[in-house]
């Protein structure tokens, strides 16, 4: 049975399965420069998303959230929480925190002015109408 598969066989695969999985990152990488411009919601992007990515951020919101599926997962995803719940409640939320329901995990009070608010909200929202390709797969996330 060794005799069957030589040195020379095993470098055939080796490098004929390294030149297939490279073409085919190749192939994929290229089909994902494609479609991800069409996908990305980046035509409406504006300051004021921009400016409570920002706010995400510096914050560190991610902490503590999840975003399209990234971050840590001690509080909810919020990739969809726009269309969940609306700019409303959005706010009402994040200014009612902390709320003091003993047992429950808090959210910090940041002190947000009303015009950050409206940014974050605005970053949610645009985050939310990222074609996803429906993930999550549930509207609670």
């Amino acid at each position: 049975m060794a005799t069957r598969f030589t040195k020379s066989m095993a470098r055939n695969i080796f490098f004929g399965g390294s030149l297939f999985f490279f073409l085919l990152f190749l192939a994929l990488t290229f089909d994902t420069n494609q479609k991800l411009p069409k996908r990305d919601n980046s035509q409406n992007l504006t300051a004021s998303a921009i400016h409570g990515k920002k706010l995400w951020e510096t914050n560190n919101c991610i902490g503590c959230h999840t975003l399209l599926g990234e971050g840590a997962y001690f509080a909810p995803e919020l990739g969809n929480v726009y269309k969940r719940r609306g700019p409303d409640f959005i706010k009402a939320w994040i200014k009612s925190q902390p709320t003091g329901a003993p047992g429950r995990r808090q959210m910090p009070q940041f002190n947000f002015t009303e015009q950050e608010l409206d940014d974050l909200v605005e970053f949610l929202k645009y985050t939310s109408e990222i074609n996803t390709n429906n993930w999550p797969p549930n509207i609670e996330g």
